[in-house]
């Protein structure tokens, strides 16, 4: 594999009902096809060598050997290639007749899967024709000179990637074959299908698809019947669906009346992080009364071809969703976070909350929670005192956009310079103001801690924490400044989707004047504003030259987290998703800063504040993420040095 990529592929072939000569090339063609574009595993549709439709033709002994002889002629056509194939065949067995997956590979058979759950209702009549493989205990026959398993509990191993197969109906079932197969190892399923149009029927076929990919955690592969195989009262769309763990990687065009091979990669190691992390898949493995012994079959070793690309795509903003997805997500985590400062402001009973407004976009979207909650809660909006404290470096927009949003909500605005307080501290720690160090930084930082702590005091109310998860994976706040409060309602909100959140606010709940403000705070440069402006009054210090984009750290944090990839898997799909906006060079020196800034920081995020969690990643040391704030990064900036 390729950083954890298994390469597969679901074909369509256009077939002719009862021509297994005619079929058996077809197969060979896209096979062939699907080798040389790198494929390692590829799955075909359900008796896909005579055709699924041939119906009573099924009894006809020369259709069963004209079968067996395309199969030997498409083992000798394969021979030489590395590429494993799963076609569709019946077999005839001990006086019955199974419907199956034959799985080969240069040239050898190495297993022979039958169908478990035959329909028998509506248009379908399989049991007129066929028998369920679990009418017989599984044994070896000759097929194709072979000798060869014919069991429906097998798990093929190959080159570090486990798969499993179930038919068509299988998959239907209340307890599909897939899921045990999937708690015995299998990493992918494959489904050979043949399923005919109806209204409403594809739909819930995704929907099924999807569904069982997730509860598996594992890749779905399906491959259905098309054009070719349409005859009497059944139409066939030529379905070939990929899914990981739910989501969809890769689709064939329905109704197409040409073969179709649908490529994509499926991250197997990703998924043996999923099931990893989730404990009750192992629980389930332990508890599910899997009585039959699954036999694993060894694949020939599969030299796959060096993975420059991947054709799947890679989101380069994996925290924001797109289309009309985003102003859902949008919603739904504004709500979450209002209805966690809710609990926290009636538990305590509080009338009061205290917030920093620097006219950026953390504080914005923690005042527009804040505001939203004592709405929520019948409290006045005088009750929120926003306090801004200009500094050394504050600028005049930021500023006014601090009092300009503060006014249009109607809170209490507090205004309370610190530049004298400031000057004065340096002076008791004799530091030189003309050095603008950390010392410089941090001291402004505190100072503003302390005035909004003992604000709160004063009027007996919260004080709301503003930094967003970004910042606590990167370290980028002071300790005991404004990495401290007492509720952080932002903390598992990345940048990149704080930004979304407060222009959603803008364009959904926001009158005219305040949706302007809130608009020209989305478009100013992030910073800290602790270093004096530039000459004409514009921000000098912003925080993505000094720590990197944050788009890039954004997906650095969601990669290196959730899945707890290595930093060459990282970079691997960094140059994919970024292709033409960073250069590998900037990629590699912002993913070192990332990795050896995410573990010198670790001590800050040990001591977070509550705040609430919204998505599937958040470093919360009571919740998704424990670790020793002493860990060493050598081994991850050894590898990003080596990148």
């Amino acid at each position: 594999m390729n950083h954890g990529f298994v390469k597969v592929a679901a074909a369509i072939p256009s077939l002719k009902v009862a021509d297994c000569h005619y079929n058996e090339l077809q197969i060979e063609s896209i096979t062939l096809q699907a080798a040389g574009k790198g494929v390692e595993i590829i799955c075909f549709p359900e008796l896909c060598m005579t055709g699924y439709t041939c119906a009573d033709l099924f009894q006809q002994q020369l259709l069963l050997e004209e079968c067996e002889a395309s199969v030997m002629k498409l083992l000798t056509t394969t021979r030489s290639l590395d590429i494993i194939t799963i076609i569709g065949i019946p077999l005839e067995y001990n006086g019955t007749l199974l419907n199956c997956a034959l799985v080969m590979q240069r040239g050898k058979i190495l297993a022979i899967v039958p169908k478990t759950y035959l329909p028998n209702y509506k248009e379908f009549y399989e049991k007129r024709w066929f028998t369920s493989g679990k009418n017989h205990a599984p044994a070896e026959i000759r097929y194709c000179g072979q000798r060869i398993l014919v069991s429906a509990e097998q798990i093929i191993h190959s080159q570090g990637c486990n798969f499993g197969i179930e038919l068509c109906e299988d998959v239907w079932a209340p307890i599909p074959p897939s899921s045990n197969l999937a708690l015995k190892g299998a990493d992918i399923i494959f489904n050979l299908s043949a399923t005919n149009e109806s209204i409403g029927k594809n739909s819930y076929l995704r929907s099924l698809l999807s569904q069982q990919s997730a509860r598996c955690l594992c890749g779905y592969v399906y491959s259905s019947c098309g054009f070719g195989e349409s005859t009497t009262d059944l139409v066939f769309a030529g379905n070939a669906l990929i899914y990981e763990n739910g989501s969809l990687l890769a689709q064939s065009e329905r109704f197409c009346l040409h073969e179709q091979l649908v490529i994509t990669e499926i991250d197997v190691e990703k998924l043996r992080v999923e099931r990893r992390i989730n404990t009750t898949f192992g629980e389930n493995i332990r508890n599910c009364n899997i009585t039959e012994n699954y036999t694993v079959v060894q694949a020939e070793s599969i030299i796959p071809q060096e993975l420059t690309q991947l054709s799947r795509p890679v989101d380069p903003h994996p925290f924001v969703p797109t289309g009309n997805r985003l102003d859902e997500r949008c919603e739904e985590i504004f709500n979450i976070q209002v209805e966690g400062l809710a609990q926290r402001v009636h538990h305590i009973n509080a009338k009061t909350a205290v917030i920093g407004i620097s006219g950026g976009l953390d504080s914005t979207l923690a005042l527009l929670v804040t505001v939203k909650t004592f709405d929520k809660l019948g409290l006045a909006r005088k009750g929120i005192v926003g306090v801004t404290m200009p500094g050394f470096g504050t600028t005049d927009r930021t500023y006014n956009n601090a009092i300009t949003l503060m006014r249009s909500l109607g809170i209490t605005i507090r205004e309370i310079p610190i530049r004298a307080s400031v000057i004065q501290h340096f002076k008791d720690i004799e530091h030189d103001i003309n050095i603008h160090n950390i010392t410089y930084e941090n001291g402004q930082a505190r100072e503003r801690t302390q005035i909004l702590m003992d604000i709160s005091n004063q009027v007996n109310g919260l004080v709301i924490g503003t930094g967003d998860l970004s910042e606590l994976a990167l370290g980028w706040a002071t300790y005991n400044g404004d990495h401290m409060s007492m509720y952080g309602v932002n903390t598992s909100i990345p940048k990149t989707l704080v930004k979304h959140l407060v222009r959603w606010v803008a364009m959904t709940e926001a009158d005219e004047e305040e949706r302007f403000c809130l608009l020209d705070i989305v478009d100013t440069p992030i910073s800290p504003e602790l270093l004096p402006p530039t000459e004409d009054g514009q921000i000098a210090q912003k925080t993505e030259d000094n720590v990197g984009p944050y788009e890039l750290h954004d997906f650095f944090i969601y990669n290196f987290m959730r899945f707890g990839f290595r930093p060459a898997k990282i970079f691997f799909l960094a140059k994919k998703a970024f292709e033409g906006i960073y250069d590998e060079d900037t990629i590699k020196k912002w993913l070192r800063t990332f990795c050896w800034r995410f573990f010198a920081q670790q001590f800050k995020r040990s001591c977070l504040p509550d705040g609430p969690k919204v998505g599937s990643v958040t470093l919360s040391p009571r919740g998704d993420w424990r670790m020793p704030s002493d860990a060493t990064s050598a081994m991850w900036i050894e590898e990003c040095a080596n990148l």
